[in-house]
């Protein structure tokens, strides 16, 4: 898997200097072992008690920009709590099967707080849930870095991974 391009495309930018800092630290381990490109797109606006309409439409925006966005023939997962939960090991052995098969770049797509557009999930190769559990966007950004330098490292046989 050394080499892959690695796409993460996330809804909403990160202020905290917490989930900044253990964000940059991934991301800095990540670059041993693939070109990994971070998007960030703007959030849409809404007001404090949206209607149905407003988010669906505040979604299509967003997935819209998301699709713009994605690296062509990119291998598309996206994150969603209806979506598969993978163990490290699982997710490490599937993210090495579709870069051995010439799946083109891996791309990652974190949505914003009402989550993705389904045009979004449609296209994605993979949903997955990372808990059933709800988390903030900016920690699940986090935890996804984590978790893609731990397959990294499970496919060289680290011992990184316990």
């Amino acid at each position: 898997m050394r080499g892959v391009h690695v796409q993460l495309i996330c809804v909403g930018k990160m202020k905290e200097k917490f989930y900044l800092d253990a964000a940059a630290e991934y991301v800095k381990r990540l670059s041993a072992y693939c070109k990994l490109q971070v998007v960030e797109l703007p959030e849409e606006r809404l007001p404090a008690s949206p209607s149905r309409a407003q988010i669906d439409a505040a979604l299509e925006k967003e997935g819209a920009a998301i699709l713009a966005r994605l690296a062509p023939g990119a291998a598309l997962t996206a994150l969603c709590v209806e979506g598969e939960a993978y163990s490290s090991e699982g997710l490490s052995g599937l993210l090495a099967r579709w870069s051995a098969a010439g799946a083109g770049p891996l791309a990652f797509v974190i949505g914003g707080s009402y989550g993705l557009h389904p045009d979004v999930k449609a296209r994605a190769r993979l949903r997955l849930s990372m808990s059933p559990m709800t988390f903030p966007h900016h920690l699940a950004r986090v935890m996804l870095l984590e978790q893609l330098y731990r397959c990294f490292k499970i496919d060289e046989g680290s011992s990184y991974h316990k």
